[in-house]
């Protein structure tokens, strides 16, 4: 059987058969063989639900089922579900990876899809990581899938809307999969070790409920991780001999499974989290969010650029001592490496959250570049302008400029914008920290330069 055979989805019961039970791996023993048995995804496979509701009316033949879209993190049975799907709808199914396949196999795989359409038979072709195709491949599906020789399923653990073309995305309907709970998956673990078909259960293993528990927890979600630390934890259990306590689990688990792709969408999904956090004066939220950043091996140089942003960004001149703060946090992480300096990051961190915030020099140079993208270009008050040369004195530049400091408590009666933006106000200090105090001084200032523009009239 080769990669582009047009089969049915083969029953698990089928391929034990021919492969010793032993010999394959637990996760795949226990995958469902059917919605019944599928757990999680309520809401999309309960009855009524969108997605259930379309596969019954394939399998009654009353509806079509068109193409779509999984997306999810891993483990949570996108594989599984398709395959399920296309047994439910009497579907050949073709699986196809997009790490392995490129568009001479696309081809292949259609004009097979093709014949099997000519013979009124429906196939289904699941694309794993689909994220993974480039923009030329994603567009060799579409007049297929247009036409409706097949029926795609992708499977992503990315945004879609970063990830696949929109002419493609536009005619697959996107289901998002969600990580099952972890008593859920402790549920599923207790079923393997009770089910002697498929499981471990002629091994008689006894297992405490808090180790299962550790092993679900630190599964982040991903089921198949589970059994494969369960799996390890028989073998290291001498299949029974010893029973699944925490020690063991703890063993068995060696690390704990993080779901990061530092360029993927969870990555800035983490970094928002840190820093909205940071912004809501939450220093217990923000480090932890530093935490599971750096526990997924994040760059520290990249976290400590985006906390300096956050001192400019969110601190501002309420607290300006806390950008200093941050540029000596990344030099410390610079001199002393991971994970010694990780802690100076992490002080960086909290006294954001406890600083005043203001965010009015930020909000203040956004107006100001608004200003210049949506207004002409005004030339440089003459007043302004330098004059190293006669020609430019005769031209007028410099006339009118009055040196500050030549003046009563250092302020001009002069305007330094164009004359179009005359009294423009971009900057509005705020009232926290030590934005309070350049709040009065700028106050002052206005003053001054009102009383001297009274007494020049």
């Amino acid at each position: 059987m080769s990669l582009f055979d047009l089969h049915p989805p083969e029953p698990s019961a089928q391929r034990s058969s021919r492969t010793p039970q032993h010999a394959i791996p637990l996760a795949e023993r226990m995958r469902p063989r059917s919605l019944d048995e599928y757990s999680g995804q309520e809401h999309l496979l309960a009855p009524g639900k969108p997605l259930r509701v379309q596969i019954d009316r394939e399998a009654a033949g009353t509806g079509e089922l068109g193409s779509m879209i999984f997306w999810g993190p891993p483990g949570v049975g996108k594989t599984t579900l398709a395959k399920i799907i296309a047994e439910s709808t009497h579907a050949n199914f073709i699986e196809f990876s997009a790490v392995l396949s490129g568009i001479k196999e696309i081809k292949q795989v259609m004009a097979q899809a093709e014949q099997a359409a000519h013979m009124h038979s429906r196939t289904i072709l699941f694309v794993d990581e689909i994220h993974r195709f480039n923009k030329a491949q994603q567009d060799a599906f579409l007049p297929y899938v247009e036409r409706g020789t097949i029926r795609l399923i992708g499977a992503t653990t990315e945004n879609p809307s970063f990830e696949i073309i929109s002419a493609l995305l536009s005619r697959c309907r996107v289901y998002v999969l969600q990580p099952l709970s972890e008593d859920r998956i402790a549920g599923l673990l207790r079923r393997a070790l009770e089910d002697k078909e498929r499981g471990l259960g002629n091994l008689n293993i006894p297992a405490d409920d808090e180790a299962l528990l550790l092993i679900a927890s630190y599964s982040s979600g991903d089921v198949r991780s589970a059994y494969n630390t369960l799996e390890v934890a028989a073998q290291l259990g001498d299949q029974g001999a010893r029973p699944i306590d925490r020690p063991l689990a703890t063993e068995a688990i060696q690390q704990r499974v993080l779901t990061y792709d530092k360029s993927g969408e969870e990555h800035y999904n983490l970094i928002s989290a840190l820093h909205k956090s940071v912004r809501n004066s939450d220093p217990d939220a923000a480090l932890y969010w530093l935490a599971r950043m750096f526990a997924a091996g994040e760059d520290p140089l990249y976290l400590a650029r985006r906390v300096v942003r956050m001192a400019v960004e969110d601190i501002g001149l309420a607290a300006p001592e806390a950008l200093n703060l941050c540029l000596s946090a990344k030099e410390t992480i610079d001199f002393l490496g991971s994970p010694e300096g990780d802690l100076a990051l992490a002080e960086a961190v909290v006294y954001l959250c406890l600083a005043p915030k203001s965010n009015s020099v930020y909000t203040a140079y956004a107006a100001a570049r608004s200003e210049i993208e949506h207004t002409r270009q005004e030339p440089v008050p003459l007043h302004l302008r330098n004059a190293p040369t006669r020609l430019m004195k005769d031209l007028g530049y410099s006339q009118g400029y009055r040196y500050a400091h030549d003046e009563q408590d250092k302020v001009a009666d002069m305007n330094c914008l164009p004359d179009s933006l005359k009294g423009r106000v971009y900057y509005q200090p705020t009232q926290e920290g030590r934005e309070k105090q350049l709040a009065q001084r700028l106050e002052e200032i206005r003053r001054i330069r009102a009383k001297r523009h009274e007494e020049n009239s």
